[in-house]
């Protein structure tokens, strides 16, 4: 068995079928890790899900922010942006069975030497306890009156972890660190604003905050940064909406293959 993890498909289903054929993915003996964002700015969000969900049990994916958009779209609490991509996802008639799938996916996976979220980690959090951390929201999207944490999700603020925190505040922070974060401090603080390559003063990437020993991390979300690896890392967000690439990194050996892409979006600063 081989485990395959996958940068942010973002409806580029084209392109997630040619990286499957290159890497020679068998669904019998194979696994799949998406780091989350399956959905929105590719072309193709609706096979894209259709097609990761029917995977079954040969296929873990983490939820990111564009995965959460989709789903507060769906329900009602938020408004069609102008590059939203997944009209074909809502018009859909099974589109409630695939956001509800969709919707109680976990925040966060952890397996033998690998550790995989969409965005980031703080410094505080441990594996285990961000683990933890990350079950606490999985329950609160699983939750008869999940509506109501949709409806209390989103914002910046508090922009720093407390264990003291409770109820939707800690919930919140959670979800930002898990699937919007690229800069932190080593207080836990977190900055949204900048989305390129350089840290603000004072913020470092959130990756360079981390202690050591811990399993290595797979992670997406930070197209502008490209590939990035090392023996603590796998940032695995190539661009492929942007003209990039889609990348698959074999966990057992590092292998590394990347299917280009036409590009789905304008180029933008930060992206």
């Amino acid at each position: 068995m081989a485990r395959y993890a996958i940068g942010d498909v973002q409806g580029c289903f084209d392109e997630l079928q040619a990286l499957l054929g290159r890497i020679g993915f068998d669904p019998a003996r194979d696994r799949l890790w998406f780091v989350g964002d399956l959905v929105n700015r590719g072309p193709k969000s609706l096979e894209v899900l259709r097609f990761v969900r029917n995977l079954g049990e040969s296929a873990v994916t983490v939820l990111g922010n564009h995965d959460l958009h989709l789903i507060t779209q769906f329900e009602g609490f938020e408004r069609k942006r102008k590059d939203d991509t997944f009209t074909d996802v809502l018009g859909a008639p099974d589109a409630k069975q695939l956001v509800d799938w969709l919707r109680t996916r976990p925040m966060m996976h952890a397996e033998g030497n690998w550790a995989m979220v969409h965005a980031g980690l703080l410094p505080a959090w441990s594996i285990s306890k961000a683990f933890s951390l990350g079950k606490e929201v999985q329950d609160a999207l699983a939750a008869p009156d999940y509506r109501e944490f949709l409806k209390n999700m989103y914002g910046g603020k508090p922009e720093r972890w407390d264990d003291a925190l409770a109820g939707w505040d800690r919930l919140r922070v959670i979800v930002n660190a898990m699937t919007r974060m690229r800069f932190c401090t080593l207080e836990d603080v977190m900055e949204f604003k900048e989305t390129g390559r350089n840290p603000p003063p004072g913020f470092l990437p959130w990756f360079q905050t981390r202690k050591m020993p811990e399993p290595q991390i797979v992670f997406g979300h930070w197209s502008s940064a490209g590939l990035q690896l090392n023996h603590r890392i796998a940032g695995l967000d190539t661009g492929c909406v942007w003209g990039g690439a889609l990348s698959a990194l074999r966990l057992e050996d590092r292998w590394l293959v990347q299917v280009p892409s036409p590009g789905y979006q304008p180029i933008k600063e930060g992206r």
